[in-house]
């Protein structure tokens, strides 16, 4: 029984060193050239930091493609004209298909047809054609500052 019990150690010590070399293959990259050891306040600090600035960054970015409905796409035939949050998860649709508008309710449980609208909403341009046009003309501005 003590063998079995020795057998079963040495095995795990040498798991233990496959994962110790496994971790100093790692800390030998590049990016640890110098291996110096973190040795003061400051340098947890900054690792501190810079993940925090990493996780700010990601969470602003999905913010931002949340906010301005980067997904959504649409097709020539039908697309989304507007939509307003009346809740945290019911909102007023106007869709246009065709050359028709029509105003929907949405739930998580159904979607309602509200109304067909007499008058046309103006559509605004698509978001990456807007953005196109305002690069188009930085760079022309931009190019004509260059040559003067």
């Amino acid at each position: 029984m003590l063998s079995a019990k020795s057998n079963v150690l040495k095995n795990s010590d040498k798991s233990k060193a496959k994962l110790y070399l496994c971790g100093l293959a790692w800390l030998s990259s590049p990016a640890f050239a110098d291996n110096k050891p973190l040795s003061s306040p400051v340098d947890y600090l900054s690792i501190l930091l810079s993940l925090a600035l990493v996780i700010g960054l990601v969470f602003m970015l999905g913010y931002l493609l949340r906010r301005f409905n980067v997904t959504q796409t649409g097709s020539a035939q039908m697309k989304v004209v507007g939509s307003m949050a009346l809740g945290t998860r019911e909102r007023i649709l106007v869709i246009q298909v065709g050359e028709e508008q029509h105003m929907l309710g949405v739930t998580p449980q159904n979607i309602n047809h509200l109304a067909r609208l007499q008058t046309n909403l103006d559509t605004p341009a698509p978001s990456g054609e807007s953005f196109k046009l305002k690069l188009g003309q930085l760079m022309q501005g931009q190019k004509g500052k260059d040559h003067d």
